[in-house]
């Protein structure tokens, strides 16, 4: 437990469960969309495909991570063939 408070105490602090899954979710749907943009030579896909898999590095907040990814996912929604 020391080790964590020592962690916490230089500004490192864990991502909630929530936040974890939602990265590994997007993650998994972004790779989905790169794989099938490059198929179909799709660029739209193939760069929402990359936003989704890289963003959930540059998110901090839960409600951002997963506000985000719908948004996305609903564009693929749209632009899916």
């Amino acid at each position: 437990m020391d080790d964590i408070k020592n962690l916490e105490s230089l500004g490192l602090v864990l991502p909630s469960p929530l936040y974890m899954v939602g990265a590994i979710l997007f993650g998994i749907v972004g790779y989905m969309a790169f794989r099938r943009g490059r198929k179909a030579t799709s660029p739209a896909l193939t760069w929402t495909g990359v936003a989704l898999m890289i963003y959930p590095y540059t998110v901090s907040s839960t409600w951002l991570l997963w506000l985000l990814g719908a948004e996305m996912c609903g564009v693929l929604y749209v632009k899916w063939e």
